[in-house]
């Protein structure tokens, strides 16, 4: 049993890299500047041991990547600000497609939470240019080697990275990992294991979030290396989805979403799902990941 665990976390592993956002950092700046805390933005959510993300936006939803909810079910648990909250229901993208586009879900969840206060979905389509930053726990190392560092091997550690939107078209916005003169002072990019992450600002009015992890494009191989080209679901694009979703009556929302992923991340079986989600997902007497 312990060497098919080893095989499928391997391969969800690889999956992971494809599908991710964790920090990976310049080469040229210490690695405790990146680091972050859990106030730095209280509206992270945090799906499984190692990883996976999405952001409260209201005090019942997250909004997150479609393909991270492969193990998030009615009764599951997500963690926020320290703490365990249960999953009601989870509305996927029926025009998911991987590796394309809509990588984008809604988590409903059980009660309200009343001890963080949701980010603001980002709803203008002036993205072009602004600086924003990610944050997350998954795998990390610098723009050289790009990823050396796994989720599972980060062990929880938060770090969080700026970066600029280079293009928003469609349902799409995407950054680049630039260095040098060219780079912001905490320049990174997305790495493994932390699927769903945000991508956000912060102004007088609270949190925004322009968008959420997808994917590298299509190409890069080593992931996390300079140049990278990082690609995330547009939160604009999908802002009426999303109100409709939240506001909508379940006739509605059986219309515009469906329930269950098409397709499961490599390395994940409908023979091996059940055990693959015991063991990934957050447990009762898990101590807080985010710190």
């Amino acid at each position: 049993m312990k060497k098919v665990m080893k095989c499928i976390f391997l391969l969800l592993s690889i999956s992971f890299s494809f599908f991710a956002n964790a920090i990976v950092i310049r080469h040229d700046v210490a690695d405790k500047k990146y680091l972050a805390k859990n106030g730095d933005f209280p509206p992270l959510a945090t799906f499984y041991i190692d990883g996976a993300h999405g952001t409260l936006i209201n005090p019942r939803w997250i909004v997150t990547a479609a393909h991270a909810t492969f193990c998030v079910n009615k009764g599951s648990l997500v963690k926020i600000n320290g703490k365990n909250r249960i999953v009601a229901n989870v509305y996927v993208n029926p025009d998911y497609t991987p590796g394309k586009s809509h990588d984008i879900a809604l988590v409903e969840l059980k009660e309200d939470v009343s001890d963080v206060t949701p980010a603001t979905i980002y709803s203008n389509n002036d993205e072009l240019g602004k600086n924003i930053w990610f944050i997350g726990i998954g795998g990390t190392g610098n723009g050289l080697k790009g990823q050396t560092i796994d989720n599972a091997e980060n062990n929880g550690v938060l770090r969080k990275a700026q970066n600029t939107i280079i293009e928003a078209n469609g349902p799409l916005i995407k950054f680049k990992f630039d260095r040098g003169d060219k780079a912001l002072p905490l320049e990174g990019v997305s790495g493994g294991g932390d699927s769903g992450g945000p991508a956000y600002a912060y102004n007088n009015d609270g949190f925004q979030l322009f968008g959420i992890s997808s994917r590298p494009e299509v190409g890069f191989n080593n992931i996390g290396v300079y140049d990278i080209i990082e690609v995330y679901s547009r939160i604009s694009y999908f802002s009426a989805w999303i109100n409709q979703v939240i506001q909508g009556s379940e006739t509605t929302r059986a219309k515009i979403t469906t329930s269950k992923l098409k397709h499961l991340p490599a390395g994940v079986t409908a023979d091996n799902l059940s055990m693959v989600c015991k063991d990934i997902g957050i447990k009762p007497t898990t101590p807080a990941l985010i710190r």
